[in-house]
């Protein structure tokens, strides 16, 4: 791909934008990283980021007309949080949220709350804690920017005895009790989930499978191969890590996340063809990028958009 430099040029930056469908948003997981600086943003920032100020510049970058906030994962956002967000974000910039862990996490482990690892959590999948602690908030102080809520489950272990139908059966439940006009994306972790009763299920309550690339997970593309893997009105992918790869390993190798460490032809490929699924199905698509894919999320957005002014030129 061409030098990270050539993206701060206006021309090459509108050439890049133009590649991409309207109805296709890209983004990355989270906007809190000084070191994009000469790529995504003019000024410093502090090394723990700068919140809605940080955010503000982010949404003028050209090819992000989406974001991840991974943070409210860790607990449900306050309202102050997301009234600055709100403020800083321009009219019609969705974000895709994740969902506060205590709703998705089947066991406690002892990285988040030692105190009860391995107790079953008694909020898995409670529609009620959902309603009062992020959907409230949300529809009151970011109704506006509310994108699709991502509930990512982390790999539920094989001594938990979760079967895929109990799974699925659950997922049934809980999201037959939630808003419906709310937009729902589910993450797995676990390959033996991804069964025609799961896309069945997701199907029922138009929400999405989220394609995500991670470490024990089958690739975009495997699992955009499988039947019926597309069972929303609308599309949510995250490239996460290369299959195989761990977090902490891409943690250490990539950061500062300034340039492409590791590039994914695969990965990139993959992307394209989810834009292409998009197209072909005139539903919308979100499509979000982390640092740690490839080392640097905006510039594996550039590159992909860059595949897609290709074929258009073609």
């Amino acid at each position: 791909m061409r030098p990270p430099e050539d993206l701060t040029a206006p021309a090459e930056l509108a050439r890049l934008r133009a590649a991409i469908p309207p109805e296709v948003r890209f983004g990355t997981s989270s906007w809190t990283y000084p070191g994009w600086k000469g790529l995504v943003y003019a000024r410093d920032y502090p090394a723990t980021g700068a919140g809605a100020d940080m955010l503000a510049e982010y949404a003028r970058f050209p090819l992000f007309s989406t974001v991840g906030i991974d943070s409210s994962f860790y607990g449900p956002l306050t309202e102050k949080t997301l009234a600055s967000y709100a403020d800083a974000l321009p009219p019609g910039f969705p974000c895709v949220s994740k969902v506060w862990d205590r709703i998705t996490v089947h066991t406690f482990a002892k990285a988040r709350e030692k105190s009860r690892a391995g107790q079953l959590n008694p909020d898995f999948l409670n529609p009620e804690l959902f309603l009062s602690d992020v959907w409230d908030p949300l529809a009151r102080h970011f109704a506006e920017h509310r994108g699709p809520l991502v509930f990512e489950f982390q790999a539920i272990a094989r001594q938990d005895k979760v079967t895929p139908q109990a799974f699925a059966d659950r997922l049934d439940e809980f999201f037959g009790r939630l808003p419906p006009e709310g937009r729902y994306a589910v993450e797995v972790r676990n390959a033996e989930f991804l069964t025609p009763a799961y896309f069945a299920v997701l199907r029922e309550h138009d929400a999405a499978h989220v394609l995500s690339s991670w470490t024990r997970m089958p690739s975009i593309g495997m699992q955009l191969e499988l039947p019926g893997a597309l069972t929303a009105s609308f599309l949510v992918a995250r490239a996460l890590l290369r299959p195989g790869r761990y977090y902490a390993d891409a943690v250490d190798a990539f950061a500062p996340y300034d340039r492409i460490r590791d590039p994914n032809p695969e990965l990139r490929g993959d992307l394209v063809r989810l834009v292409e699924a998009a197209e072909r199905l005139r539903i919308p698509a979100y499509i979000l990028v982390n640092n740690r894919a490839e080392g640097s999320a905006p510039l594996t957005i550039a590159a992909v958009a860059g595949l897609l002014a290709e074929r258009a030129a073609r």
